[in-house]
């Protein structure tokens, strides 16, 4: 009897012993299985976030310097997204300068700068997928009356990356940003400083041109290549609408590397080569012309003159081109928040559009124009940012004028220091403060000397984005 008892605890215990080690093996089953789950749900959230950025890189792109943010998606098809985004800014201008209650004699518009106004007000429609698509932006202002125009517009195909937002190729035809150096590509919802540099505004007014692209990249290689009319928007005598058969030419060619997670450095070199555009005129007559010198109400033969006719003159096509590096310093600081350094250098012949019109077939001569400019911003937390600029534009380095019997050097340069102080919120919203100081060549003594025209400005911008 006590072998029995003795073989039947045993028993127990080994039935007991089986039993553990079948509910470890099950759990120990159900923790693999559990693991899988987890393993397979990580690498689907992996490819579901690879696709996403495969989305966002069918988006239209202007190779930005800051990375774009997320689209709100009206319609969601597959790769195909219909997106909308937009922005307002409203400026006060509390001071400027050279603000007058006149009229200008030659315009009949006033003089008077110191106002409210819309300075942009844009809203911009995309439809892409994976390999083409489209879009349309439009811009409203109050700079010169109330005003509705086409911004930009473009159709694109392209090959798309496997990773981030540059597809290897893409082509785009329509009304496009012109490949050129950094502050023309720089967007102007993300630029802290209110407008760009005298430089850029005077050679690529308007920043946007009619034209043919192709660009891309690989890995930190990014290019562009364009043939565009050479009238941008903002061009003083052709906005829009080209004057001649040739095309202008515009490249750039550079590099966006990340050489640690902390540091982010930006560099490229630019191009145009095209053909600028004189107007001729028309013949004239011989008149006569009557001057009453004395004041008596009697026409003496002094007193008439003879102007002559001319002969007409036919337009003429010119050459223009410029050379432009540039660069950005990025580095996230301890404590305090993201640093930029940046900067840009252009040589140019013959190409202002939007400041002292280039005509080297009136002048005579070529005339030569060098800008460059200098700038920092640092955030001092995620709610505010400051910045620093200085740049300088000359848009005729071999200007003389004839002073006695003698012709001297005359500077014809611009430049302004430009402090910018603004409270932000996220991307949505964004309060600025900007003085800007400027010098430039002109006024004028009462000997007819050059010099400043004080036109310094003092302004205030809302910006609300959407």
């Amino acid at each position: 009897m006590v072998r029995y008892h003795h073989f039947r605890s045993c028993h127990f215990l080994i039935l007991s012993l089986l039993a553990m080690l079948k509910s470890a093996a099950y759990v120990h089953a159900e923790t693999s299985l559990q693991e899988r789950v987890t393993t397979l749900e990580a690498q689907l959230a992996a490819l579901q976030s690879i696709a996403n950025r495969d989305d966002q890189a069918s988006l239209p792109s202007h190779l930005q310097t800051t990375s774009p943010p997320e689209l709100p998606t009206l319609i969601q098809h597959g790769s195909f997204a219909i997106t909308l985004r937009g922005f307002v800014q409203a400026d006060a201008i509390l001071y400027r300068q050279d603000s007058e209650d006149q009229l200008d004699g030659a315009t009949g518009q006033p003089l008077n700068e110191t106002r409210f106004l819309i300075r942009r007000a844009r809203v911009r429609a995309d439809a892409a997928s994976r390999y083409v698509g489209a879009h349309v932006e439009l811009d409203g202002n109050t700079i010169a009356g109330n005003q509705v125009r086409l911004m930009s517009t473009e159709l694109w195909a392209q090959w798309p990356s496997v990773h981030g937002a540059t597809p290897y190729l893409r082509g785009s035809l329509g009304l496009q940003k012109i490949p050129f150096g950094r502050e023309v590509l720089e967007t102007d919802v993300d630029r802290l400083f209110l407008e760009r540099s005298q430089v850029i505004r005077a050679l690529f007014p308007g920043e946007y041109d009619l034209g043919i692209r192709l660009m891309g990249g690989v890995r930190f290689l990014r290019y562009s290549l364009s043939a565009m009319n050479g009238a941008p928007l903002g061009d003083a005598s052709f906005s829009a609408r080209d004057p001649n058969q040739s095309k202008d030419l515009v490249g750039r060619l550079s590099i966006d590397a990340e050489p640690a997670p902390w540091l982010t450095l930006r560099a490229g070199a630019s191009f145009v080569y095209g053909t600028g555009f004189s107007p001729g005129s028309l013949a004239s007559k011989d008149v006569l012309v009557f001057r009453d010198d004395n004041d008596d109400g009697q026409v003496q033969p002094s007193e008439v003159q003879v102007i002559r006719g001319r002969a007409a003159v036919p337009s003429q096509n010119f050459s223009r081109d410029a050379l432009g590096i540039d660069a950005e310093l990025s580095a996230q600081l301890p404590i305090l928040g993201k640093l930029v350094i940046s900067g840009e250098l252009v040589w140019a012949r013959n190409l202002d559009r939007g400041l002292s019109i280039a005509d080297p077939i009136a002048a005579g001569r070529d005339l030569r124009e060098l800008g460059y400019y200098v700038g920092i911003t640092q955030e001092l937390s995620p709610y505010v940012r400051i910045g620093l600029r200085y740049d300088f534009y000359d848009p005729d380095a071999d200007a003389q004028e004839q002073r006695g019997t003698e012709r001297v050097p005359l500077s014809t340069a611009f430049s302004s220091l430009t402090a910018t102080l603004a409270g932000c919120y996220s991307r949505y919203g964004r309060l600025s403060v900007e003085y800007q100081h400027n010098r430039n060549a002109l006024g004028r003594t009462p000997t007819g000397i050059p010099i400043t025209l004080g036109r310094d400005v003092l302004l205030v911008r809302a910006q609300a984005s959407f």
